[in-house]
């Protein structure tokens, strides 16, 4: 299960370094800063929720209190009606950075969480299960380094589904990837998504992304954070932005609220 109530969240911290806000000014140090003021949202069992925001106002903050990885000044966070205190090992985190421990071959990284599991053949047979679904069945013994960007996100992505989470949360995963490969991890997180039905929340800072994946997308505004965004989207997939008019004026839409006009 995976509902989520988030209410009256407020992120606040105290600047540690001095930064220049004009010449001769400066923060002092000690300064408590907003990062987050009173976010209240409500996210489906099962929904795909894609988080966009312009940089730095805190939406990976966001992701990581509603994972239990940190913790909210004010207000709380429940998934299922329970309060969030810490990391559950049945919501899992998929970070910016490649996380895969590189002297482990594809097979192994995917077996990191399954080690619970007695019966070797029951075992293997979930390892394999989640390595076909990301399309890497040629590549089980493959070290990180010898896999493409894009294969390396996917064994990620494996090595989280094949624990079976509640919640899967992914912090902007398609970073560091070229155009192509981006557009088809992007296929695969939705084709895994509609698969498994469980709920996803991902950063992005893609619109198109948010558009062509979500079934709810958030906007949040430059900090202090509030939301200034929070729709359903009831369309059909696969998506196109371009062909769709409603999501082409949903998109211009949430580029203004960023600040930007959209250029074709």
């Amino acid at each position: 299960m995976g509902y989520i109530d988030i209410q009256n969240l407020t992120k606040k911290y105290k600047n540690r370094r001095r930064k220049q806000r004009s010449p001769g000014e400066n923060f002092n140090l000690g300064e408590v800063v907003t990062v987050l003021d009173d976010i209240n949202l409500e996210f489906e069992e099962g929904e795909m929720v894609c988080i966009l925001g312009p940089s730095g106002c805190g939406k990976s903050t966001l992701l990581r209190i509603i994972a239990g990885f940190d913790d909210a000044t004010q207000g709380e966070v429940n998934i299922n009606g329970v309060k969030v205190n810490g990391a559950s090992s049945e919501h899992i985190f998929v970070f910016q950075q490649n996380g895969l421990l590189p002297w482990m071959t594809v097979w192994d990284n995917v077996e990191l969480g399954l080690r619970h599991i007695q019966d070797i053949q029951m075992k293997n047979e979930r390892i394999q299960e989640y390595i076909d679904l990301v399309e890497l069945n040629e590549f089980e013994h493959h070290l990180p380094n010898q896999l493409s960007g894009g294969m390396q996100r996917r064994a990620e992505l494996a090595r989280a589904l094949a624990v079976r989470p509640d919640i899967l949360y992914l912090d902007e995963p398609f970073t560091g990837l070229d155009y192509l490969t981006h557009l088809k991890v992007r296929e695969e997180v939705v084709n895994i998504h509609e698969y498994i039905g469980k709920t996803m929340i991902m950063v992005t800072h893609f619109i198109e992304d948010a558009l062509v994946m979500a079934d709810r997308i958030i906007v949040l505004s430059e900090r202090p954070t509030q939301v200034k965004m929070a729709r359903k989207l009831d369309y059909p997939r696969p998506r196109n932005v371009n062909k769709d008019a409603d999501l082409a004026e949903l998109r211009d839409e949430i580029f203004l609220m960023l600040g930007v006009s959209y250029v074709a």
